[in-house]
């Protein structure tokens, strides 16, 4: 690991991190409570995505739709107005309205085809997005003088990586640049997250093959056609599994970093007790 031991980590004049785990457990809580000290830089992957790597195809997706009404297509044509996503730490919702979900038109569903090919984009850009945080961990030291950097990934970094291969291209290249802090949910914190879900069912990114094995499962335990998915209840019938599919992989990537409890980093009030937090782990 990047600190070998709680005195390396305390001692070290330029500290990097890298936060994962289910979103809703404290990522933006820890990220946010580091930058607004004003010494730590925080670079987020989501961010990243929407603003980078999907910023395109979320602002030719908004202008498809307004292009069906007649006034706005006059306009878009004439190069009268123009339409962009307002991204912010805050406000990631162009990227989970452009993901979507699968089913029923008529209640907002895509074709699931076209939903396979948003959710490719979005591995895509998020692969990419990983592998840009050497890139800001040195930006942020030389170009703005922040003497330490904090990477807020989004919960489907699991997806992505084996953790079991020493090699793994994101996976190595960020243990070297980065301490990795998994925050860890306990049974409470995972029915919590469910019924929160339920409550607002948000699009996900999936890994494929889990996004085939569910989509069949649902299509035959409902016994639906594509078009006839209520889209809010395929990805609340989906939840609950991606939490469990997802689970084991964040268990296995724990071995590259150090581990944290979503208790834990709830209780965290000031940088020093995020310090003491990880040097007790080291």
């Amino acid at each position: 690991m990047l600190y070998s031991s709680a005195a390396d980590w305390r001692a070290a004049s330029r500290k990097s991190v890298l936060v994962y785990g289910m979103s809703g457990l404290g990522k933006t809580h820890m990220s946010n409570l580091l930058r607004s000290s004003g010494q730590w830089f925080h670079y987020s992957i989501d961010y990243r995505i929407g603003t980078r790597y999907m910023g395109e195809y979320i602002a030719d997706n908004a202008k498809a739709e307004a292009m069906k009404v007649p006034f706005l297509r006059e306009l878009l044509m004439s190069d009268s107005i123009y339409i962009g996503s307002n991204i912010t730490f805050e406000n990631l919702a162009p990227v989970a309205t452009y993901l979507g979900k699968p089913g029923n038109p008529a209640q907002g569903g895509l074709p699931i085809a076209t939903y396979r090919q948003r959710q490719e984009q979005f591995r895509q850009a998020e692969i990419a997005a990983l592998h840009d945080t050497v890139h800001f961990a040195k930006r942020a030291e030389a170009l703005y003088g922040y003497p330490h950097f904090i990477c807020d990934t989004g919960g489907s970094i699991c997806e992505w990586v084996d953790p079991a291969d020493d090699a793994d291209p994101i996976l190595s290249e960020l243990a070297q640049h980065c301490l990795l802090i998994w925050i860890k949910g306990d049974e409470a914190h995972t029915q919590e997250l469910i019924s929160r879900f339920d409550r607002a069912p948000k699009p996900m990114a999936y890994q494929p093959a889990f996004l085939t094995r569910i989509w069949e499962d649902y299509l035959n335990e409902t016994n639906l056609q594509e078009d006839d998915v209520d889209p809010d209840a395929f990805v609340r019938f989906t939840y609950a599994r991606a939490l469990a599919h997802r689970q084991p992989r964040y268990e296995a990537m724990a071995r590259w970093g150090v581990t944290v409890t979503a208790d834990e980093v709830a209780a965290l009030r000031s940088p020093e007790d995020f310090n003491d937090l990880i040097a007790s782990r080291l």
